[in-house]
């Protein structure tokens, strides 16, 4: 791999989690009034002591970038600060959620990659009545949105056909699945239908290609020609589709955890942002653009060693 796009990768992401992390803190400064009255619910007449003691912990009285370097030191150490609301740490209240987060996203992904690159291959080498269908399906797919995504989805298998709950996270692995089933479809549908439609134009455009033809004018078999030279060669462009589609799972996790009462770190943070809990608001936050910066650079970096071309445009 290039190393000038290696070090030029991990710098916009050093850079990227800076700025984002600035912008995160310095959004609580931006709310008209005082924030520190904003930290205790925006009450007409807060006690001045509160005010004064809030004031301190989150260093509202230090010069801005001093408090906001004392805060993201925090941060990197693993201390998001307390929580004004739930009345405990934040660190404790992210950990205990993190888990149903990590579910729901891990089994949403695994779907985007399974179905999406499944049918999008099948689109590609069938071709005819079958690829026509999958593209119109996967091109509704992806114009539903989540929210809607979950309320077809409840209606259908929760109402309808009562084959799924629709509330919580479940406990045990069997009760995990079948209660993260509906959310994480939902939450997949959109991406399935990218992942679905880049994987058949690239199987496709693989399929005509000279290497192909050649392999085949040779005698060697169709799966071998189709597991080394078609599969292989699409790997990369449906790889980096997947990846951005994952980095957009962790975006968008808040609308399903909400629809179906998940209890995840997207929902805790709707839940802080309602009450003006803004420690937890700004912890959650900035979790969310790490994780999601940190796949997409990732998948930058993978699809480079599958690509080197990419590597290689990437660099100038």
């Amino acid at each position: 791999m290039n190393l000038r796009f290696l070090a030029t990768r991990l710098g916009m992401l050093v850079v990227t989690v800076l700025v984002s992390s600035l912008a995160i803190y310095g959004a609580m400064f931006l709310t008209p009034g005082d924030p520190a009255t904003l930290l205790v619910g925006g009450s007409r007449d807060p006690d001045p002591a509160v005010l004064a003691g809030i004031r301190q912990e989150y260093h509202l009285d230090d010069p801005f970038i001093q408090g906001y370097w004392q805060w993201l030191s925090g941060c990197l150490h693993g201390d998001f600060g307390q929580s004004l609301v739930y009345r405990d740490s934040v660190a404790d209240l992210i950990g205990a959620r993190a888990g149903d987060t990590l579910a729901l996203v891990g089994y949403a992904s695994v779907l985007v990659l399974t179905v999406g690159t499944a049918i999008g291959t099948l689109a590609a080498l069938r071709g005819g009545r079958t690829e026509t269908l999958t593209t119109a399906l996967t091109a509704g797919a992806m114009a539903v949105p989540t929210f809607v995504m979950s309320v077809l989805l409840i209606w259908l298998f929760a109402v309808q056909l009562p084959w799924f709950p629709v509330y919580g996270s479940g406990e045990g692995l069997t009760g995990t699945l079948s209660n993260l089933t509906l959310p994480a479809f939902a939450l997949a549908m959109t991406w399935i239908g990218y992942v679905a439609q880049v994987t058949r134009t690239a199987v496709r455009a693989e399929t005509r290609s000279e290497h192909v033809e050649t392999a085949r004018s040779r005698g060697v078999p169709e799966w071998t020609v189709i597991r080394r030279h078609v599969l292989h060669n699409a790997s990369a462009p449906v790889f980096a589709v997947s990846g951005v589609g994952i980095a957009g799972l962790i975006a968008t996790a808040a609308v399903a955890e909400q629809a179906f009462g998940t209890g995840g770190l997207g929902a805790l943070m709707i839940e802080a942002a309602s009450k003006q809990d803004m420690a937890v608001v700004q912890a959650v936050s900035l979790i969310f653009v790490v994780v999601f910066v940190v796949i997409n650079t990732t998948v930058d970096l993978v699809s480079a060693a599958l690509d080197p071309r990419a590597a290689q445009k990437g660099a100038r």
